[in-house]
């Protein structure tokens, strides 16, 4: 009898592919994002979309607050069209970055979720800032 694991067989090579390449064009992780602003290869915003009183209590370095609430055609057309966003918020309890990511989607802009958000980037080990002004 075939363990829990195995009882239903692996898919194969290329349908694994196709699944995981699809499964990352929706998300990042904070790894990655850490590792793309100590390598200087920034080529993306990443923006905390908590309330501002919370991104000014701590939040990822190098991040914007936008609340997706406050993610309008206007406010977000000072970013060339063809910007990558990469959204999160508190953590794996909140959905806020999905929220902001659809909401970027619906109005025509490629964004990715930071898997984790603020959790994540603490179980990483990794720094926060508190200095920094909200976007408004």
């Amino acid at each position: 009898m075939p363990s829990a694991v195995s009882e239903i067989p692996a898919a194969e090579p290329e349908l694994a592919a196709a699944h995981h390449a699809a499964k990352l064009a929706f998300e990042t992780d904070c790894s990655d994002v850490r590792a793309a602003s100590a390598a200087g290869k920034v080529d993306f915003v990443l923006l905390d979309v908590r309330s501002p009183a919370l991104f000014a209590q701590s939040h990822v370095p190098g991040a914007i607050n936008l609340p997706h609430g406050k993610m309008t055609a206007h406010r977000m057309s000072e970013w060339a069209r063809d910007t990558l966003f990469v959204v999160y918020c508190a953590g794996p309890h909140c959905n806020g970055a999905d929220k902001a990511a659809f909401r970027l989607a619906k109005l025509g802009l490629k964004a990715k979720l930071m898997i984790g958000g603020m959790t994540g980037w603490a179980d990483e080990g990794f720094a926060f800032e508190s200095e920094a002004v909200a976007a408004e």
